[in-house]
C-alpha cells in the first residue's frame, strides 16, 4: 500500500509499505531518499513517535495516510536509551507510560451512561435478556468517533481523531498523554505536548477529526458529531429498547440513549410538525425525546442524519422561525414566503425583490397591541438568506 510521507513538514512524497514493513525500513527509505542519518530522523502519527520496532499494522496506517517524519539529531543525554532502541515495551511495542495512539483512544465511557436508565427499563421486556450488543464482524473498539463528512459521501461515518502543533499548525506533535473525555479533545488549552518540527516551541495541542471512510489530505476536515458513539456499553434504545451500535446520547441528566434508526424518525417527526425549539443561541434543536430539561442539541450537524432534502427544509423552517422572533412576518404571497422586517410603527411593508429575492408585492399589516421591533433597515430577506446567517456558525466549522 501507498503512505504519504512529509519530511520536516516541508514536503511529501508516497512511500510504497506492506503491513509488515517496519518503522525502521521506513527510516531508511526516506533516509536514503533525503541523504540524512537514520537514526536522526523520528516518525509521528497520529500524536505519538512510531518506534523502529513497530510494523505498519501494528500502527493501524491505512491506505494514503500521512506521517510526518522530522530530523532532530539527539542530545547526548538521550543516546544512552535512543527513541526506537531496545526498552521495556508491552504487546503492541509502546512503553506502558506513553499516550496511547489518537486511532485507540474511546471516548464512549465519557458519553454513556454507566447503566440503562428511564424509560428503556420501564419498557424492557424478556426478549432484551436474549439480545446481544451489535458488534459487526471484525470491528475494533476504538471506532468511537463519528463525524458528518460533507464531502464526497455526504452522510454520518465514522471519524479519524488527529491533532496539529497549536503553534506551527503541523501534526508533528507528540502528547504528553492521551485524551480522556470529550472535553480534552473540543476545547482549546487542555492538551499539551511536545511539537517535534525543528525549532519549533509549541507545546498545546489542537484535536481535529477527518472522515475514516475514505483517504483524506490534510485540507479535508469534518465536523464531530460528539454525541454519536459506539454503544459499547450495550444500553438500550429509549424509544424501541434494542441494543444498537452506534447511537446518540442526549446531553441531559440522565444521559438517554437512542439509536440512530429511533433519532431520524424523532427529528422527521418534529420536523414534520414543526416542533423544533429556536434557541437564540443554539439556533434550531430538538431536547431529549424524554423530555428532560436543559437537554438542547447543540451541535446541530446533527440534524444532518435527515437527509439532504429534509435538512434543507429544517435550515428553511430554522429562519422563519428566526424571522418570526426577531418579530418580522413571512410574506403571504404564493410561492414567495420571504422573511420582512418592518421598521417599528410601519403598517405597510413592500416585500423588495432585491437580488432575486422577494415577489415585489405590496402587504397591509395591522398590529393590534404590539409594537414592530426596530431594525437597521426594513428590507426583504428570504429564509434562505436569513438561514445563511444563522448557519453561519456551522459553515465556518463545515470548512475548516
Amino acid at each position: 500500500m501507498i503512505v504519504f510521507v512529509r519530511f520536516n513538514s516541508s514536503h511529501g512524497f508516497p512511500v510504497e509499505v506492506n503491513s509488515d514493513t517496519s518503522i525502521l525500513q521506513l527510516k531508511e527509505v526516506v533516509a536514503k531518499r533525503q541523504g540524512v542519518p537514520t537514526d536522526q530522523l523520528r516518525v509521528i502519527f497520529a500524536g505519538k513517535e512510531l518506534w523502529n520496532d513497530l510494523t505498519v499494522q501494528n500502527c493501524d496506517l491505512e491506505q494514503q495516510s500521512i506521517i510526518h517524519i522530522v530530523q532532530r539529531p539527539e542530545k547526548k543525554d538521550q543516546e544512552t536509551n535512543p527513541p526506537g532502541g531496545d526498552k521495556a515495551r508491552n504487546t503492541l511495542g509502546a512503553s506502558s507510560r506513553e499516550p496511547m495512539s489518537l486511532t485507540r483512544v474511546d471516548l464512549s465511557s465519557s458519553v454513556l451512561p454507566a447503566d440503562s436508565v428511564g424509560l428503556a427499563v420501564i419498557l424492557d421486556t424478556e426478549s432484551r435478556n436474549d439480545s446481544a450488543a451489535v458488534r459487526s464482524p471484525g470491528s475494533t473498539t476504538y471506532n468511537s468517533f463519528y463525524v458528518y463528512c460533507k464531502m464526497p459521501c455526504q452522510r454520518v461515518q465514522p471519524g479519524k481523531l488527529r491533532v496539529q502543533c497549536g503553534t506551527c499548525k503541523q501534526a508533528t506533535l507528540t502528547l504528553a498523554q492521551g485524551p480522556s473525555c470529550w472535553e480534552d479533545v473540543l476545547f482549546p488549552n487542555r492538551m499539551s505536548g511536545e511539537c517535534q518540527s525543528p525549532g519549533c516551541p509549541g507545546t498545546s495541542a489542537e484535536f481535529f477529526f477527518k472522515c475514516g471512510a475514505h483517504p483524506t489530505s490534510d485540507q479535508d476536515t469534518s465536523v464531530a458529531l460528539n454525541l454519536i458513539t459506539t454503544n459499547s456499553r450495550s444500553i438500550t434504545c429509549i424509544t424501541c429498547t434494542d441494543i444498537r451500535s452506534p447511537v446518540l446520547v442526549f446531553p441531559c441528566n440522565h444521559r438517554h440513549v437512542i439509536c440512530l434508526d429511533c433519532f431520524h424518525l424523532y427529528c422527521v417527526t418534529r420536523l414534520n410538525d414543526r416542533q423544533f425549539v429556536h434557541d437564540p443561541e443554539l439556533g434550531y434543536s430538538l431536547p431529549c425525546v424524554a423530555g428532560c430539561p436543559n437537554s438542547l442539541i447543540k451541535e446541530l450537524h446533527h440534524f444532518r442524519i435527515l437527509g439532504e432534502e429534509q435538512y434543507n427544509r429544517y435550515q428553511q423552517y430554522g429562519a422563519e422561525e428566526c424571522v418570526l422572533q426577531m418579530g418580522g412576518v413571512l410574506c403571504p404571497h404564493p410561492g414567495c414566503g420571504a422573511g420582512l422586517l418592518p421598521e417599528q410603527g410601519q403598517k405597510k411593508v413592500t416585500c423588495e425583490a432585491v437580488s432575486s429575492l422577494g415577489c415585489g408585492s405590496v402587504k397591509e399589516i395591522y398590529v393590534q397591541g404590539k409594537q414592530w421591533t426596530s431594525v437597521l433597515c426594513a428590507q426583504a430577506l428570504s429564509p434562505n438568506l436569513i438561514g445563511e446567517f444563522q448557519y453561519t456558525q456551522m459553515d465556518q466549522a463545515e470548512n475548516l
